[in-house]
């Protein structure tokens, strides 16, 4: 991959020099002379894309047989565009991956790594188009091609490239794929039917809010200072938290935002709760976030890093609090507790557990479960919102939440019902959760 990589980003810079030159912007002398200062620079931008993609394909590598059917699912989508011939390049039949299913065994590296390839590829190819290469904020990839010294005196003229909606792409498919893996885009477009632009607009949104480089970067600087699998699975729950958020906001976004107003919109909500976070919970999930804090320091995991990634699916909340905040005009502090308490007090982090727990034999049963996580994270949103609602002059969380339980006692004790059967068991339908989830929007609309 390093050779391919270093050619294009070479052909990429001397069309850019040749074009100065031609126009007088530089001599034939300066042109090569830039060149070779800039070797040491292009070679960090090679290799940390070189890097960045082993350690997608080790995340990958990691999940094992749990990650083969949608794996399987990328493979056949590849070969009905013909994009893959799978004898070609080596990869399994069905037959195959079904024996290492059972086997609990997962695609070798090698395998992964040639559907990290075609990933890039095809994404290189469904990224050329206007809506993504001309957003003001997906074209600021255009700079990171090219070494400082470029950017900082020829900015103009790169605008100009004659391949510059190329470069964009392929600079957003290498992040795709590096950061989130090979069928990210395409699980996105199964799980919601959004476009390509859409998807990567709203990745972008989730990246920025989520602090996804910077993270990733303090993870990839503990190389053998750590376990590898230990940094590898920090960085699979960066890829599993964007994820999510992406998904959040194919589904509840305002499309009438740009991306970086979105950004603005999201980004204060997550800072204050990544920083109050333990003053919003209670002690018991207080304590379960400590309990995940110190098995990463036992690992030797810095306390800045252990802090963030104990936190990540607690902060997944930010967006709906932001919303809420936004839409009953009250303080951000006020709804992330109302929001929190919520949950608690209706068991809703419970039942949230019970779906998460949840086993699935195939695809559809799958998109069930993620649309059942989905739905209690809206009902739990939306009765926060109706608390306020209907306590329009109060700060006391205990009230607000005590005068709203009295005004809803009929199908509050429905609820609790739902709730005691499901403690019966261990097991349970796929309906069972659809007619808990039923009642819980029942409750959420009981003064509507």
């Amino acid at each position: 991959v390093g050779g391919v990589d270093c050619s294009d980003n070479e052909v990429n810079i001397k069309i850019l020099l040749n074009g100065l030159v031609a126009s007088g912007d530089l001599t034939v002398k300066q042109r090569n002379n830039l060149l070779y200062d800039m070797t040491d620079e292009v070679e960090e931008i090679v290799l940390e894309d070189c890097y960045r993609q082993t350690h997608s394909i080790s995340i990958s590598e990691s999940r094992g047989a749990s990650k083969l059917k949608e794996q399987l699912r990328f493979i056949h989508r590849l070969e009905r565009e013909g994009k893959l011939d799978r004898g070609l390049e080596f990869i399994p039949g069905d037959e195959e991956i079904a024996e290492r299913m059972a086997n609990g065994k997962g695609l070798t590296r090698p395998e992964i790594s040639v559907l990290v390839a075609y990933g890039k590829m095809v994404l290189k190819e469904q990224l050329v188009i206007d809506e993504v290469t001309n957003d003001s904020y997906l074209s600021k990839l255009l700079d990171g091609a090219f070494p400082k010294q470029l950017q900082q005196d020829y900015a103009e003229q790169m605008q100009q490239h004659p391949l510059r909606a190329e470069i964009i792409a392929t600079r957003l498919a290498n992040n795709l794929c590096n950061y989130m893996g090979a069928n990210f885009v395409y699980r996105m477009q199964e799980e919601t039917g959004a476009t390509i632009a859409e998807i990567v607009k709203c990745f972008a949104v989730s990246a920025e809010i989520f602090e996804l480089d910077s993270v990733w970067r303090q993870i990839e600087q503990l190389d053998n200072k750590i376990s590898a699998d230990v940094q590898t699975d920090m960085l699979h729950e960066m890829r599993r938290t964007v994820r999510r958020a992406t998904r959040w906001f194919l589904r509840h976004r305002n499309k009438a935002l740009s991306i970086e107003q979105s950004i603005d919109f999201y980004s204060p909500a997550f800072k204050v709760l990544s920083t109050k976070l333990d003053s919003f919970l209670i002690e018991k999930e207080a304590r379960e976030l400590s309990v995940l804090k110190e098995k990463l320091l036992k690992e030797n995991v810095p306390a800045k890093i252990a802090n963030r990634l104990s936190q990540l699916s607690t902060l997944f909340s930010t967006m709906d609090i932001a919303q809420v905040a936004c839409q009953d005009s009250r303080p951000i502090e006020l709804v992330a507790e109302l929001y929190f308490t919520v949950g608690v007090r209706l068991d809703l982090h419970w039942f949230l557990a019970q779906i998460t727990q949840q086993p699935v034999e195939n695809h559809w049963q799958a998109l069930a479960r993620a649309s059942f996580r989905e739905e209690l994270d809206w009902q739990q949103r939306a009765l926060t919102s109706v608390i306020l609602s209907s306590n329009p002059d109060s700060k006391d969380i205990d009230q607000m939440f005590e005068n709203w339980k009295a005004q809803s006692a009929q199908p509050l004790e429905r609820w609790q019902q739902i709730l005691a059967d499901f403690r019966t068991t261990k097991a349970h339908e796929f309906a069972k959760f659809s007619v808990g989830l039923r009642e819980l929007m029942m409750l959420s609309h009981y003064h509507d």
